[in-house]
Parts: C-alpha cells; sequence; structure tokens
C-alpha cells in the first residue's frame, strides 16, 4: 500500500502535485483500492500506467490516478503563479485562532508528513504575508529549514524528484534558527553551489524578509518599464553608451526611485545580486504608496 507521501512522490507536474495534495483532503483513506493488486504486466494485460500498483479502471488509469489527473488538468492555469514550501522545524506550524492551518488563509493546498516536516502550496504574491505571520506568531520559537522551489511542467524535472531533493538537503543546518533557501529556478535546486556562494539562496529568516521588503520597494517605486530599462543598463559593457544612457534614464526617474537607487548603490551589485531582486519582484504584491 502506498502511503500519502509516496502519492505525492508520484506527481510529474505542479499541477499533480496540487491535485494530489487537494486530493488527499477530501480522500484521507487513500487509496481505496488497496484489497486489490493490478496484474502483472504482459503482452495483454498491465496494472495502472501511472503508479504501476494498482489495476485499470477508467483508461489506462486506477480510480486515484484517474482522479488525480482529472483534477490536475483542471489546476494547469493555477500552478505557473504557485510556488512550493518544504519544512524541517522543531514544531509544524500550527492554525490560528480564525484561520486555516499553518498560519495562512490562501493555502492552495497542504500535507503534514510528521511532528517535523511539512509540505504547502500557495500563490506567489502570498509569500511575504505567509512568512511575515509565521514570524509574528512563532517568533525565534520555530527553527529549522524552510525549502521554497518552483513547480515544474514535468518535462525538465519530475516534481517527484524535487521533493526528494529537499528531503535530502533539509539537515545541511544546525538547528538553531529558522533558515530560508529559496530556489526561484530549476536550475538552482539542480547546481546550488554557485548561488550559496555568492549568498542569494540561504537566509536566515528575518533577512529574507527585509529582501522582500526591498523587492516591493523597488516594485513600488519603478514601473514596469523602468525595471526592465534599469537591467538592460545594469548589464550594458560599453561604459561610453552606457553613461549617456544612464543620464537619460536618470532623467525620467521620478526623485523617490533615484534616492532609492543611489542609497541602495545597486550599480555596484553582483549579477546574482541584480537577478534575485528581480526574481523577487514577482513574489512581491504591488503597494500603494501613501
Amino acid at each position: 500500500m502506498l502511503t500519502h507521501f509516496d502519492w505525492l512522490r508520484r506527481s510529474c507536474s505542479g499541477p499533480e502535485l496540487l491535485a494530489t495534495l487537494q486530493y488527499l483532503e477530501t480522500n484521507p483513506d487513500l487509496p481505496t483500492e488497496d484489497s486489490e493488486m493490478g496484474p502483472p504486466p504482459s503482452a495483454g494485460t498491465a496494472p495502472c500506467a501511472r503508479c504501476w500498483i494498482y489495476p485499470r479502471a477508467v483508461g489506462r488509469y486506477c480510480v486515484t490516478c484517474h482522479a488525480i489527473l482529472d483534477r490536475a488538468w483542471r489546476l494547469r492555469d493555477v500552478i505557473p503563479r504557485t510556488i512550493v514550501i518544504w519544512g524541517f522545524v522543531n514544531r509544524v506550524p500550527k492554525a490560528r485562532p480564525g484561520r486555516q492551518s499553518f498560519a495562512g488563509s490562501n493555502i492552495l493546498g497542504q500535507y503534514v508528513h510528521d511532528e517535523r516536516r511539512f509540505l504547502l502550496m500557495l500563490p506567489h504574491d502570498e509569500l511575504k504575508s505567509w512568512l511575515h505571520d509565521l514570524a509574528l506568531y512563532y517568533g525565534i520559537e520555530l527553527k529549522g529549514l524552510l525549502q521554497i522551489f518552483p513547480t515544474t511542467g514535468g518535462r525538465a524535472a519530475h516534481m517527484g524528484d524535487l521533493l526528494v531533493r529537499m528531503v535530502h538537503h533539509e539537515a545541511r543546518f544546525p538547528p538553531d534558527k529558522l533558515r530560508i533557501r529559496f530556489f526561484a529556478k530549476l536550475d538552482q535546486v539542480f547546481h546550488p553551489r554557485p548561488y550559496e556562494k555568492e549568498g542569494v539562496l540561504t537566509f536566515e529568516a528575518a533577512e529574507f524578509l527585509r529582501t522582500l521588503e526591498l523587492a516591493t520597494v523597488f516594485r513600488t517605486l519603478l514601473r514596469p518599464d523602468e525595471q526592465k530599462t534599469l537591467y538592460k543598463l545594469l548589464h550594458m559593457t560599453d561604459s561610453a553608451q552606457s553613461q549617456l544612457y544612464w543620464g537619460r534614464f536618470w532623467g525620467l526617474l521620478s526623485q523617490e526611485a533615484r534616492d532609492l537607487i543611489n542609497a541602495w548603490g545597486i550599480r555596484t551589485w553582483t549579477e546574482y545580486q541584480i537577478s534575485l531582486l528581480y526574481e523577487l519582484v514577482d513574489y512581491v504584491a504591488f503597494d500603494q504608496p501613501g
């Protein structure tokens, strides 16, 4: 019989993972067909083409796999704006009064593996509010590691493989404080060393929240077109041409935006720091000025 985590590891894509989480919530006794195993593969018969254990009931799939895949198809438009959090902490966050579980109100899917491990899926722009709520409610009591990573379409990487990698790396750090590893893209999951070396992968919780706040201010003070222009200017290699375009760009910015760029010294940032800022912009909401 497959455990709930076994079913999660069978998720090929982000939609399948979210569909499995939601299916497990409504069907906690899954699988329903545990009394019967599928036939061994042969020329004329075969078990379910997805789980490879239970008998086929609807086309090529067992009852459970068919239900998950059907739900995943309907969730495919939600996934591009969804992230996954794998937590390995000293205590699994519980529900606050008047809230849903995990101190958040917009959780798309959730799973508690044991007393120390949990899995969440939530919208991109809910990350800052969820972490802020977590910090306010638990403070320094919560220790361990939160690994935040993107979903996949199942072609470049298998969602189940990503989960296994998160589990493999969960005990790399001592449980003396709450740390956050932020994987903005799949390349960082499979090749983390350069990002770890540059200090843009693992953060203390308070530091990561401050970085999200910086991204919020950046998104608020610079329009999308100004953000794109700034990114191009920061990557120009011709110094003479760069000075010309910087002058023109500077004259178009608001005083608040110019003050921000000067205060941050963004022109001296490394490529990794610039990329992190622009990646985090997608994870924060626009904050309407005063």
